[in-house]
């Protein structure tokens, strides 16, 4: 494991089978992270994304890769590979942040008890003055007014719901967020308020994201670095900044091509590239390339082999035969 990296996902796959059809959810992707730092995954619905960061997380066992992490005590481990008690201890430094701040908070307990969730199930001999205290210093800093914690769910806005989802996953302190289309749930203006937030807590407590979500606008405006994803695959992988501008992927140049310009002048002179049919379904997917039922560039090479994952500049990865032509 590279001394520089907190987190390293080596050639990591997920299958679902059921009554003998099998899925391959997520297929070969491979990544690091550096602490601190913020990579985006983006990807249309049913891509792989949400399972992937749950594959990280242990929501779900990977069926094949390693995904190497740093403790806060200096330990590199292979998370996939370790036993329950090792896992309950990463699992502290390894939280995630749901999609829907509706269902994914129990209507039953007050918001005071779903923020000390955490503390109660990680550190059972904590007492119940110092987890009180723990959990309104955490509302505080999400942005929650303390004098409304005795309310249940219910009476909170759809905002406010994701912020006490926050404040749950940050109540113990860890080192790595998952964020799962963690605003995509939310109106367009209450997004910037939830983005800013994660990017304030970041600096302060010095976090880092793994933020997965369909919007690539979102995506770019929070990462430092994102991987694009495609029927399970990743298929190119840069510095924010460098892929939306330098994108070498035909399925990255289309999904930038969609993100609305808030000038009519310069919108009016960009075109949308438009992908012709539908993505192919992952119980039976193309040869070769994935994307080649799609791809304007689609040869009998693409056809037959699975494109290379390789480093065309520092830190510019990219699954494409005919890369050349993106440029």
């Amino acid at each position: 494991m590279n001394k520089d990296n907190i987190m390293e996902v080596k050639g990591l796959h997920k299958r679902f089978t059921s009554k003998g059809v099998t899925v391959k959810a997520v297929t070969d992707v491979s990544f690091s992270v550096k602490p601190g730092e913020t990579i985006g995954i983006v990807g249309e619905s049913g891509c792989g994304k949400t399972t992937l960061g749950r594959c990280i997380v242990r929501a779900y066992n990977a069926s094949e890769g390693e995904v190497f992490y740093r403790t806060k005590g200096g330990e590199e481990l292979d998370f996939l590979k370790a036993d329950k008690k090792k896992m309950k201890e990463i699992r502290k430094e390894i939280q995630m942040i749901f999609q829907d701040p509706y269902s994914s908070l129990d209507p039953r307990m007050t918001v005071l008890d779903i923020i000390k969730e955490p503390l109660k199930a990680n550190f059972p001999k904590m007492p119940k003055d110092e987890m009180d205290q723990r959990a309104k210093a955490m509302a505080e800093k999400v942005g929650l007014n303390p004098m409304y914690l005795m309310r249940y769910p219910h009476a909170f806005s759809g905002g406010q719901r994701q912020r006490i989802g926050i404040a749950r996953a940050l109540v113990i302190e860890p080192q790595i967020i998952v964020c799962d289309e963690a605003v995509s749930a939310l109106d367009v203006s209450i997004q910037a308020q939830v983005i800013n937030l994660l990017r304030d807590l970041q600096r302060e407590l010095k976090l880092t994201y793994l933020f997965i979500s369909h919007d690539l606008s979102v995506v770019e405006h929070i990462s430092d670095k994102v991987g694009v994803m495609y029927l399970g695959r990743m298929v190119e992988l840069a510095d924010s900044y460098e892929l939306t501008t330098r994108s070498l992927h035909p399925y990255t140049k289309s999904l930038i091509s969609a993100i609305p310009i808030a000038d009519p002048k310069v919108a009016k002179e960009s075109s949308r590239i438009v992908l012709e049919g539908d993505v192919p379904s992952p119980l039976n997917p193309p040869s070769g390339c994935r994307f080649r039922t799609r791809c304007p560039y689609a040869n009998e090479r693409c056809a037959a082999e699975v494109p290379e994952w390789r480093e065309v500049s520092s830190g510019h990865y990219v699954a494409c035969h005919h890369f050349e032509k993106c440029q």
